[in-house]
């Protein structure tokens, strides 16, 4: 017998600057979202009436949700973006602009543009090569992320 445990704290949430890709010559300017992370894992039922501690999943998320907490998201797989770094900034280099931005203040990511859909997968994917996820016997998991009221992007896992 399986189980779906929903999890959807208002704790896990990340407030994030970026702007998206449209080309090589386009894109947003830079602003931020308040996003949002829930987490869906179906897992069996065990003996003891369990599927498993999900505080691990909770705990897990939030760290991630830290992370990436006031920071300016930019990605590091795009094709339109260069990262140069000096001894003061590191720049983000799109269609002629130099970007600069202190190393405190950006978090580059392995996405190939800063959206819901690249984070949700960015996010579950941190998620499932957790150390203390792994050992968890999840049979899928569904992580959303949400960057306003009424507009989600989710990601699927299966064991």
């Amino acid at each position: 017998m399986n189980t779906t445990i929903e999890i959807s704290k208002e704790y896990l949430h990340f407030a994030g600057a970026h702007f998206t890709l449209f080309s090589a010559t386009e894109r947003e300017d830079l602003h931020g979202h308040n996003f949002q992370v829930t987490l869906d894992a179906e897992a069996p039922v065990q003996a003891d009436g369990l599927t498993f501690d999900y505080n691990i999943l909770k705990s897990t998320l939030k760290a991630l949700c830290d992370e990436l907490d006031e920071q300016v998201l930019m990605p590091t797989q795009s094709p339109y973006v260069k990262i140069e770094t000096d001894a003061n900034y590191t720049y983000i280099v799109f269609n002629g602009e130099r970007i600069p931005f202190l190393e405190r203040d950006l978090k580059l990511l392995p996405v190939r543009n800063v959206t819901v859909e690249e984070l949700a997968h960015y996010l579950l994917e941190r998620v499932v090569q957790h150390p203390n996820i792994k050992p968890l016997d999840l049979n899928t998991l569904l992580l959303r992320c949400s960057s306003g009221e009424g507009q989600w992007a989710s990601a699927n896992w299966k064991a």
